[in-house]
């Protein structure tokens, strides 16, 4: 049994995420936790006001996130009858990262589901501050949903390493789980800054090949082009329908994310994006 955490703030993003995570992981039996973080910085004397005199306004925003949460779970209860999916509320008031991190190791997760948390442009997807502190602070496997990105079975899998990646299988079962039940083909893309092979490059391929065995894998490298250019051009020439990735804070973070004016961090992500943990 897989136990998988939807965080949700009732936006049209997160809700498609949750779709997503219904696709995905039909015949299979899951237990998936809802969760929806409030944070008392986002609550306004306006808040106070309507708030009745008898209840703190923790109480009142806690009781409006229960009931919507309700409805969400009734939704995808009438929506999955017939699979083996249990579902269980929870509400948090708390900085969004605390409340996904106490979550994760409580309730034993075993992936995140969540959507890119921010807008959507012609040829890129802005990522919001919520998803990028996921993806930099919380030690559990993370899968974003572009917003929008309508479901599509996963046949054609990338996995990409940078230049300074050397392969693991520590933390790759996300991945091998998704290949074996969709019987995927695996790209292996290795971004390089020149086209010379180490022995240690030989070595990665040696045990890829080996560890790979099973599944129908071919090896691609891109040299001298900046990572997210090189993802995105591949992704496009291969009709790729996900692609997975191991993060390390201070490297492939901070060169596959791009800073921008805004705070936030941009890649031009047209698929889902497997984060992987060692």
């Amino acid at each position: 049994m897989k136990n998988i955490l939807l965080p949700t703030d009732f936006s049209k993003n997160s809700r498609n995420a949750i779709s997503y995570a219904m696709e995905l992981f039909k015949n299979e039996l899951c237990t998936f936790y809802v969760l929806n973080v409030q944070k008392a910085t986002g609550y306004t004397t306006d808040d106070l006001i309507v708030s009745p005199a008898n209840r703190s306004i923790h109480q009142t925003v806690t009781s409006q996130s229960k009931e919507k949460l309700k409805m969400v779970i009734e939704a995808l209860e009438k929506e999955t009858i017939g699979e083996n999916y249990s579902f269980h509320p929870l509400t948090d008031y708390d900085v969004f990262t605390d409340a996904i991190k106490q979550t994760v190791t409580s309730k034993n997760i075993d992936l995140i589901v969540m959507g890119t948390n921010g807008a959507t442009g012609a040829k890129e997807v802005i990522f919001g501050s919520n998803t990028v502190n996921v993806i930099r602070y919380v030690e559990c496997p993370i899968l974003v949903i572009p917003q929008e990105y309508v479901f599509a079975t996963p046949k054609k899998i990338l996995y990409t390493l940078d230049d300074n990646d050397h392969f693991s299988t520590e933390g790759i079962i996300p991945l091998t789980d998704l290949l074996i039940k969709f019987k995927a083909s695996l790209k292996i893309l290795k971004i390089k800054e020149d086209d010379t092979i180490t022995v240690s490059e030989f070595d990665d391929k040696k045990q890829m090949n080996h560890f790979f065995k099973d599944v129908n894998h071919t090896f691609h490298m891109i040299t001298n082009v900046p990572i997210t250019l090189a993802i995105d051009s591949f992704v496009q020439i291969m009709g790729v329908d996900l692609n997975a990735l191991y993060v390390h804070k201070e490297t492939f973070l901070d060169r596959f994310f791009q800073r921008s004016d805004t705070s936030k961090l941009s890649y031009g992500t047209r698929v889902p994006l497997l984060i992987l943990r060692k």
